[in-house]
This record gives structure tokens, sequence and C-alpha cells, in this order.
């Protein structure tokens, strides 16, 4: 199965600072100042798309988060949208035939929460609602651990995503830039999708697996472990697939440079088809928390 990713449109530039910390480049771009594990468990891995040998897939390994110390995150503490933290990519994207218009008042902090909501209402050509937000110029990780603790809503149609693009996105477009699906979802299914996507030399390239998920609808914590020679996908902190990095093997260097966040969730398109169960709306995306950490 092909997965669609979403190239970003660029509506601003902004200057980098760069602060540089063991296996970590943590970039912070007016900084601000400013909840338990879930219970949930994989079951069943599969492959869904192979393009090249650069990955391999491995077993039930676990993650050690005692090698790892946090070093920016977001607990959704507040209010509303901490927006020296994040950016909203706004209006129709025109991309994978998509049917949501994103707006900023699609995603609302409440209870702990972020809460990103799918709602049955037209702009233009473009029957639903929903919101995108980035770390763009504000939070970029190479390497470490990134993780978010969140729980999905099931339903035709609906594709919520936590993933990562490379910050030379405006130089090099996608997929030279590289992109890391750390999770997708799409429809009322129990499985997760793990991407990652890079051009191999002559296009675009990419490969996934899935894995099956009980109770999606639940909180989960999807995370991605990388170094420079691997990135590895976990769901509760139960390894499904690792992609090898090392060395630039089949041109796999975009993964050796800063990558910045996305939270968001599409409504309809090339991946989760075009039906949409209109009775599950409004329907939101609880993210309790995003959290990077570098290696000690």
């Amino acid at each position: 199965m092909v997965i669609f990713s979403r190239p970003i449109i660029m509506r601003k530039r902004f200057k980098l600072i760069t602060s540089i910390s063991l296996g970590l480049v943590l970039v912070i771009l007016s900084a601000s100042c400013k909840k338990d594990n879930p219970a949930g468990t994989t079951t069943t891995t599969t492959t869904t798309t192979t393009t090249t040998t650069t990955t391999t897939t491995t077993g039930t390994a676990s993650l050690d988060t005692t090698k790892y110390t946090m070093i920016w995150s977001d607990e959704f503490s507040g209010t509303k949208v901490d927006t020296t933290k994040w950016n909203f990519d706004l209006g129709n994207l025109n991309v994978n035939n998509e049917q949501e218009y994103y707006k900023s008042a699609n995603a609302t902090v409440a209870n702990g929460n972020l809460v990103i909501t799918a709602k049955r209402e037209q702009n233009g050509n473009q029957l639903f609602t929903s919101a995108r937000m980035t770390t763009l110029n504000k939070v970029s990780a190479q390497y470490g651990l990134i993780e978010a603790r969140i729980k999905l809503p099931l339903g035709a149609g609906l594709w919520p995503a936590f993933w990562m693009m490379g910050t030379n996105i405006t130089t090099v477009s996608w997929p030279t830039c590289g992109e890391i699906d750390i999770m997708e979802h799409v429809n009322a299914s129990s499985i997760i999708y793990g991407t990652m996507h890079w051009n191999g030399g002559g296009g675009h390239v990419q490969y996934g697996q899935t894995t099956t998920v009980g109770n999606l609808d639940s909180y989960h914590v999807y995370a991605v472990a990388w170094d420079k020679n691997s990135i590895n996908w976990y769901v509760d902190g139960v390894l499904f697939v690792t992609g090898n990095i090392a060395n630039n093997i089949n041109n796999t260097g975009a993964f050796q440079n800063p990558f910045f966040i996305l939270l968001n969730m599409a409504v309809g398109g090339d991946f989760p088809g075009q039906y949409v169960d209109t009775s599950v709306f409004p329907a939101s995306m609880y993210v309790d928390y995003v959290r990077v950490y570098k290696a000690k």
C-alpha cells in the first residue's frame, strides 16, 4: 500500500537560532518557558510497502527510555495552543485529494490535551474543516527520541498523523527533505502505519510497516528513536520496525539532518479513500503531550 505524504505549503520564513546538544540538535525560535503512560499493547506486525532494501524488520524489543534525557516538550497544560512552539498551516493545501480546509480554530487546548477536531463545515469546495500544526523554525530534532501520547478518533475518511519533515524543505522540497511518519492511521481499522519517505536518487521511495493496536480510541504512546545509523518505530514502547540509514545507504542522507514535527488530521484523500462517515463528526484527536529527548 502506498502511503501518500503531504508536502508542506510555506507562507513565512524565519531566522533559525540553533542550540546543539549531545546527539540532538534543538532549534528554537521565540522559545517559551513554560501525564502517565497508557495500558495499550501492540500485537501483529506486517509489512505494507517495500521500495528498497534500506530497512530491516524487528521483533518485540522494548524501548529503553533510561538512555534519554527530555529537552523539550509541550504538555498542553494551558488554555490555548502555544504559538511560540507551534505554527498553523491554513486553508486548502491541495494535496492527496483531501477534503479538509485547515483552520487554527479547530485546534484547542483543554483538560491537559491538545484537541484537533474535524468538523462538517464547508469552505469553498472543501466539505470539512480540521487543523494542522508544525514546529518549523521553532523546534527541530536531529536524532534522539520523539514521542507523543495520543487518543485517535475512528471513522471512515479520517486520517490523523504525527510525523516529521526535514527543515530544509524550503530549499530542497519534498521528498529530498525526507519524511518520518511516526504514526498514521486511517478510517476505523486497528492498524497503525510507520513509514519513511525520501529521494532514493531517482525520485520518491518509501518503506513502511504496520502494527495492529487494540483500543485505538484510548491513549497510546507513538515514538521514534533515531540516531545516525537507524530509525526505530515504537507503539507503547514496543518496537515494530527499524530503518537502516547508516552511511547513506540507498541515498538516505536526508535522515542525517534536522526535522520538525507535525500534527494534523486530514479528512478523505488518496490514502483513506474519499468516502467519509459523517455520522462520527465532529471527530477529535487528543494529544496528551509531545516530547523530545536527547541520548545520554
